[in-house]
């Protein structure tokens, strides 16, 4: 047996052995991604979601602090195993979005997570050679409110070597591109009058939003086809024979690029707010609301290593160019090792919409809890059963060692 060979069955191996302690606790962890799912909490407001998955952890040996950060739903979790040896973190996510709940599957995202890190913990004890650290990471606020960039600041993520979690989508893909994004809100202030009797004394706000929008639409002629740019009114007006004095628009500016996001995209889309502003004779203001999430940078030994364990548990990755939404996993991703790989729950489903948000409680969505905590649970123990697995992650991602597909696996 070749050296690849003798990779692929230890790995089979570990994915069976893994699988087997995931099964165990497989009802507990179909029951918590429910119990999430039923009660979707906004970013920052997820206290359910957060003391479910501290108590699920802390009844099985995992030592929780909560707060991270200063963040109220935010936690860690942690186990040592022997002496030194790398950290290796593995993140939950469980906030859900306005209005239409969980349509994101952060639900799966979190049961998934704490189920991988307990399988992990119960093998690496029962083998007792390995040496490192697993941390779950409680990270909150995924949509729109960069709790992960936030942990970053406040210094959560030192020493951690490498970072792994899952998402659930309308297919299998283990890596899949990821864009930067910025949000931005933008306030016009003009002067109210009466819309019938006085019309002409006002300068109508809304009237600068609607502008503003419209020049967004002309402008994307002009970007990059991986560019992305969209917008919501968040304020218009409160009486229709009131000259809105008042307009609020949220938007959302996305490129694979940084330079190209912070660049001729921003300055492009806030000319259109100044623009729109002078067209009106209204002021404007734009303020960048949430920390900017960064591209996904990929790690190619940890997809490599995702891509056998998928396949060990009868999922065939598929491949998918195009660039996706955007995550503060991303900003994790620019400073260590990390992936972000997708598990399906109904073919072709789009995410962020009801549809998804039904099936994220489906018979489906319990196999991705499952699959997802057998795939992130055997990532986490190969890493730290042989460390030279994290050695490759750290090559790769300081970029003197090139990508090979597949790349051997120790």
């Amino acid at each position: 047996m070749d050296g690849a060979s003798a990779d692929r069955q230890w790995i089979r191996s570990l994915t069976a052995e893994i699988g087997a302690r995931t099964a165990a606790v497989g009802p507990d962890l179909v029951a918590l991604s429910h119990a999430i799912h039923g009660r979707p909490e906004l970013r920052f407001e997820e206290h359910h979601a957060a003391a479910a998955l501290q108590e699920f952890l802390g009844a099985r040996g995992f030592p929780v602090t909560a707060g991270a950060a200063g963040m109220d739903t935010a936690f860690l979790a942690t186990r040592q195993f022997g002496v030194g040896g790398p950290t290796v973190a593995v993140f939950c996510e469980y906030d859900a979005l306005p209005g239409i709940g969980h349509a994101c599957g952060h639900n799966i995202i979190a049961a998934a997570g704490v189920g991988a890190a307990v399988s992990a913990a119960q093998v690496l004890e029962s083998r007792g050679a390995a040496s490192g650290r697993l941390v779950v990471v409680g990270s909150p606020g995924e949509e729109g409110g960069g709790g992960k960039a936030r942990l970053m600041a406040a210094g959560v993520l030192a020493g951690v070597a490498a970072a792994v979690m899952i998402h659930p989508a309308g297919f299998d893909i283990v890596e899949r591109p990821l864009l930067g994004r910025l949000s931005l809100e933008v306030t016009f202030t003009g002067r109210a009058a009466h819309a019938s009797g006085a019309p002409y004394d006002g300068l109508n706000a809304l009237d600068a939003a609607t502008l503003m929008l419209v020049s967004i639409g002309l402008l994307r002629q002009q970007l990059r086809p991986s560019a992305r740019v969209h917008a919501i009114v968040a304020e218009g007006g409160e009486a229709v024979n009131v000259i809105p004095e008042r307009s609020r628009l949220k938007v959302f500016v996305r490129s694979p690029d940084s330079d190209y996001l912070r660049g001729r995209l921003q300055t492009a889309v806030e000319d259109c707010a100044r623009g729109a502003a002078i067209a009106t004779g209204t002021t404007t203001e734009i303020a960048e609301v949430a920390p900017a999430y960064e591209p996904l940078n990929s790690n190619a030994p940890l997809a490599d290593l995702a891509r056998e364990v998928f396949i060990a548990v009868g999922r065939e990755p598929g491949a998918d160019p195009v660039p996706g939404g955007s995550s503060d996993m991303g900003n994790v991703s620019q400073i260590l090792p990390a992936i972000h790989p997708y598990i399906c729950i109904a073919p072709g489903l789009s995410m962020h919409t009801r549809d998804f948000a039904a099936a994220a409680d489906s018979p489906a969505a319990d196999r991705a809890v499952t699959d997802g905590a057998t795939i992130l649970g055997t990532m986490l123990a190969a890493l730290l059963a042989r460390p030279q697995l994290v050695e490759e992650a750290k090559e790769a991602f300081d970029g003197s060692q090139p990508s090979l597909l597949p790349r051997r696996l120790a």
